[in-house]
């Protein structure tokens, strides 16, 4: 599947940019709240051991504790698995290549367990496209590392507007039809998702569009412009993975 050469190619990046830190900077704070960067790429590898595990047939709601949320069960786990950062980059780099190898081997049209319900592998390749992402920008803005736009954000902008239904549908509003009009990182290509014909558009650049959906930028200082009656809530809900 070409999504996964696109998850694999952000995952290259991420690898070259961990393989250049020094201690200091592995055992420094993230973005990610309360996280070093040794316990985003921890994050990381236990996230693609799920993949592949997912992909080998095993239930990942399976004894799952009752009430708990999604981010409390990923930061209990990290906290329970910490180690020195050589040991959790290897970890990493052995679990990103096993989830790809599972990824391009599952049944495109079977969809595998994952955190709130079943996803076709395809989508799954693109969630974690975002979660790399999100937190390649979560390691590289503290450290002040480039970490410059790509193309691979059209997937990123694609399953934020795609999981737009559904994050009505939480907010307990009944889902309307929305358009993006994003602008790709050169400058002149867009990219369009929607309708035309939809009464409510958002517009803007394609990396404001996925921060603001990956959580990493707020809607009022992204830039982006929203128009019609739903246009404002749809930037304010809109999310960077799927259920």
């Amino acid at each position: 599947m070409a999504i996964v050469d696109e998850l694999e190619a952000e995952q290259d990046r991420l690898e070259g940019i961990l393989g250049g830190l020094t201690a200091a900077q592995w055992t420094g704070p993230s973005a990610a709240p309360g996280w070093t960067v040794a316990d985003v790429v921890l994050h990381l590898a236990q996230s693609e051991e799920a993949v592949a595990a997912s992909a080998a047939g095993e239930n990942l709601r399976a004894g799952a504790s009752p009430g708990a949320t999604v981010d409390q069960i990923m930061d209990d786990l990290v906290r329970a698995q910490r180690d020195e950062p050589s040991v959790i980059f290897q970890r990493w780099r052995t679990a990103r290549r096993a989830a790809v190898s599972a990824l391009r081997a599952a049944d495109p049209g079977q969809p595998l367990s994952w955190v709130e319900a079943p996803l076709k592998p395809a989508t799954l390749a693109t969630t974690r496209l975002a979660e790399h992402w999100a937190h390649g920008l979560d390691i590289t803005g503290p450290l002040g590392i480039p970490f410059p736009d790509t193309d691979r954000l059209r997937h990123i902008a694609w399953l934020a507007h795609r999981t737009l239904p559904y994050a009505f549908i939480l907010a307990g509003l009944e889902p309307p039809e929305i358009r993006c009009d994003l602008t790709a990182p050169d400058g002149g290509t867009h990219w369009r998702f929607g309708p035309d014909a939809a009464g409510s558009v958002i517009s803007g650049p394609a990396g404001a569009f996925c921060r603001v959906a990956a959580q990493r930028l707020a809607p009022e200082r992204s830039g982006l412009t929203v128009t019609g009656p739903h246009g404002a809530a749809a930037l304010r809900l809109a999310r960077t993975y799927a259920a």
